[in-house]
């Protein structure tokens, strides 16, 4: 099992990632995204936005486990995270969580 929270701060160093809900919706809007990250605390209509754009591009979507506070410092900020967009990964392995939340 892959640290999520690893995998993350490698994708933020070394991948190109876009962060904030607007982000994420248009991203999976024009299906530019792999993979999109949203925050346990996010609220529900843009969870549930994104999560419709998302279905329509075949983006993968996966809430994280902790709140856009943790998501933030995950991502080595100092400020709040609700939805973090991977655009490209990087050195990172942060894809296979898609492939562990399929299994």
């Amino acid at each position: 099992m892959i640290d999520i929270n690893k995998a993350i701060s490698t994708t933020v160093r070394t991948g190109k990632v876009l962060y904030g809900a607007n982000n994420a919706i248009r991203s999976a809007r024009v299906g530019k995204a792999k993979l999109i990250l949203v925050a346990a605390n996010c609220p529900q209509k843009i969870r549930e936005d994104i999560e419709h754009y998302c279905k329509l591009s075949d983006i993968p979507m996966i809430i994280y486990n902790g709140t856009s506070i943790d998501l933030g410092t995950a991502c080595g900020k100092s400020f709040m995270i609700s939805t973090l967009t991977v655009r490209e990964p990087g050195d990172s392995d942060i894809l296979k969580l898609v492939e562990a939340a399929n299994v």
